[in-house]
């Protein structure tokens, strides 16, 4: 527990015992391991329907624009998706990269515990050439000597720290370094699902909205030709004509807002799938009510706090902090060292005193062995004002657990309220969408019995228009919240739908299904705002 002990327990024993609760470290450990069994692991290989969308070269940059034009459209499903982007998303190979490099890093700290051999040669070789005159009392002594010599040498040192305080800390911190990056790669493999799941709901969000904008369009095409033949047969009026042409107009802008919505969100996926440059995902799955969340909220909110790698990490930063400061601790205290030192040299030359002296060589050898001690008895307080900031630092990482403790938790509250919401929506939008269907019949019928008149078909084909674009909006959102929940609780007891016993051809409606959808000319920004002035 380290440093944060005494105030955890100080804290626990001033509550009441009816509303103590256990504390993480002696739930998970003071220094909790990631378990990479609690999920399922990334893909290694592409699946034999997507093996040909490998992720291009990490480096590769076009430069042509042909390079970039789409020339393909590539129906994926939901499960292919996630493969994809388990094999080619770059994030998460950055983090396995981080992975490595942490586990590199807790190697270097753990190669503390052997000893080291160092070789060094500053003379390999060296040349001493010079003269030196000396006068001394008598004239014996006075004269010229001068030296004139090649060396080689070297030296070869063992050591090994016998005691070193800062040593143990030092490692491991490095471990729960390591730990904590193989957690964020756990963190970050629910994530990236998360997103795929998410980003294919919009795109299958997006493809209805395409389909309830053509079909609108559709409608409105058939309106416009009916009330322009009641107009010319003078039964109708100039204004059930321009009636009918607005609401082209309005359903012609949602099914513009919708191309553009399903262009955005095809290329969003597949940035999240890192695709070819050339190839645009589109939504082989149609969209569909994925499944029923199982777990209630309680058992939700408790495997949330069980299976989330953030409250790990929160107190593998705990345990971090507490062993830099015993590392600081260390600083002043003595470190044992055994050593031993070879030193051997040769040289070449001659050093002549008062008279020059024939050439000469020779060599040396040296060992040492022996025990050093380094010990810093006062710095000043440094030391220990680290290690007080350490302890203060892990206390501050205690508050972050209990921040991210209830973030959990109202996450999880949140996408269950959400979803049950939802869930609520799907059953009332459904029954909207099959009463605006009935009454644009009956409305129709009307018209052409000549009891009503265009405005309440507008009205109605209005009304079913937007009674469909919400019931889409229910079936994405209820999707969302179901991977949400999967992903915030790690959970996946989702008991799935069974699926719709469809015709293998769509069936088509006389009058609608035949009608041609025309998209109109695209203006200029400038000349089309200069329409309505």
């Amino acid at each position: 527990m380290g440093a944060f002990a005494p105030t955890l327990s100080a804290w626990a024993q001033s509550q009441p015992a009816q509303q103590q609760l256990p504390l993480a470290p002696q739930v998970k450990g003071s220094r909790p391991r990631a378990n990479p069994a609690v999920l399922t692991p990334a893909a290694t290989q592409l699946l034999p329907e997507v093996k040909d969308l490998a992720a291009p070269n990490p480096l590769a940059l076009p430069t042509k624009p042909s390079q970039v034009q789409i020339s393909e459209l590539r129906p994926i499903g939901l499960l292919e998706a996630e493969n994809l982007a388990e094999v080619n998303n770059p994030n998460l190979k950055l983090i396995a990269s981080q992975v490595d490099q942490a586990q590199s890093s807790l190697r270097a700290q753990i190669a503390l515990w052997y000893p080291t051999l160092s070789l060094s040669a500053n003379s390999l070789p060296s040349y001493t050439g010079g003269q030196q005159y000396t006068k001394g009392l008598s004239s014996a002594t006075n004269g010229y000597s001068s030296t004139n010599r090649w060396f080689y040498g070297t030296q070869v040192q063992a050591q090994w720290a016998l005691i070193n305080p800062q040593r143990v800390p030092a490692i491991a911190a490095a471990r729960d370094t390591f730990e904590k990056a193989k957690d964020q790669y756990l963190i970050s493999l629910r994530e990236l699902r998360l997103q795929v799941d998410v980003a294919y709901f919009n795109l299958q969000q997006a493809d209805d909205s395409v389909r309830i904008g053509q079909e609108s369009v559709r409608a409105s095409v058939i309106s416009l030709r009916d009330a322009r033949a009641r107009f010319q047969a003078g039964v109708a009026t100039k204004l059930e004509v321009l009636e009918a042409e607005t609401q082209l107009a309005r359903d012609q802008q949602l099914l513009t807002d919708s191309l553009a919505s399903q262009a955005i969100a095809r290329r969003t996926l597949a940035s999240l799938l890192d695709l070819p440059q050339t190839v645009t995902p589109t939504a082989k799955d149609p969209a569909r009510v994925v499944g029923t969340w199982q777990p209630s909220l309680q058992e939700s909110i408790i495997a949330a706090y069980a299976f989330r790698e953030e409250l790990d990490q929160a107190l593998l930063d705990i345990s971090i902090a507490n062993s830099t400061a015993n590392q600081a601790l260390g600083a002043v205290q003595p470190f044992l060292n055994i050593f031993n030192t070879f030193i051997a040299g040769r040289y070449q030359g001659s050093q002549s005193v008062l008279v020059d002296l024939p050439g000469s060589m020779g060599w040396n050898v040296d060992n040492s062995i022996g025990l050093s001690v380094t010990w810093n008895v006062f710095d000043g307080g440094a030391a220990a004002a680290r290690s007080r900031a350490a302890k203060q630092q892990a206390q501050q990482y205690t508050y972050q657990f209990a921040q991210r403790r209830d973030e959990i938790r109202r996450d999880v509250e949140s996408s269950f309220y959400e979803l049950e919401k939802n869930n609520r929506n799907l059953t009332t939008t459904a029954r909207e969408v099959l009463s605006a269907r009935e009454a644009l019949r009956l409305a129709r019928l009307r018209l052409e019995a000549g009891v009503t008149t265009q405005r309440e078909v507008v009205n109605n084909q209005r009304d079913l228009t937007q009674a469909e674009v919400r019931h889409s909006n229910a079936i994405s959102d209820y999707n969302r919240r179901l991977a949400e929940l999967r992903r915030r609780t790690g959970l996946d007891q989702i008991a799935l739908c069974t699926p719709p016993a469809l015709p293998a051809v769509k069936p088509k409606f006389e009058g609608v299904s035949n009608v041609p959808v025309e998209q109109p000319a695209l203006l200029p920004a400038c000349q089309a705002a200069k329409a309505v002035l």
